[in-house]
C-alpha cells in the first residue's frame, strides 16, 4: 500500500484571496504545484483544484504556518513538480492537510481499485 507522509502536515493559507473556504472539504485531495515564478517566495507551492485553479498556497511564513505543520520550504525539495495533500480539517481561514507524494497517490488508487474489484466479485 502507498505511503501517506503522516509526518508532513501542511497549512493551506491564502484561501481568502481566492474562493474562501468554499472549495475546502474534509477528505478532499488537493494538488500541490511548485510556483517557480512567484515573485514573493522562491519556495512557493500553489494549491490547486481541477476546473478551479489556484485556491491558496502552502504556508511558508512563521505567521501562517500552524504549529505542528511543515512550511512550504520544508517540503519543497521532497517532490519534483507536483504532489498532493488530503484535507484533514479546516479552521476559519486555513486548512490542515497531510502530504501525499504523486507515486504514493497512484499506489493508493491502485490498492483502492483492487479492493473494489475484489468486493464486487464477492457480491
Amino acid at each position: 500500500m502507498g505511503t501517506i507522509h503522516k509526518n508532513y502536515f501542511l497549512t493551506i493559507t491564502g484561501l481568502n484571496h481566492y474562493y474562501g473556504m468554499k472549495p475546502i472539504e474534509i477528505g478532499k485531495i488537493l494538488t500541490l504545484v511548485k510556483d517557480k515564478n512567484n515573485e514573493y517566495d522562491e519556495e512557493a507551492i500553489a494549491v490547486l483544484l481541477p476546473y478551479i485553479g489556484t485556491i491558496g498556497y502552502v504556508a511558508n511564513s512563521p505567521n501562517t504556518v500552524v504549529k505542528g505543520t511543515s512550511s512550504a520550504g520544508r517540503i519543497y525539495d521532497i517532490f519534483e513538480e507536483e504532489a498532493y495533500a488530503q484535507v484533514l480539517f479546516a479552521t476559519k481561514e486555513s486548512a490542515i492537510c497531510v502530504l501525499i507524494l504523486k507515486e504514493d497517490l497512484l499506489n493508493l488508487m491502485e490498492d483502492f481499485l483492487k479492493e473494489d474489484l475484489t468486493n464486487r466479485k464477492l457480491n
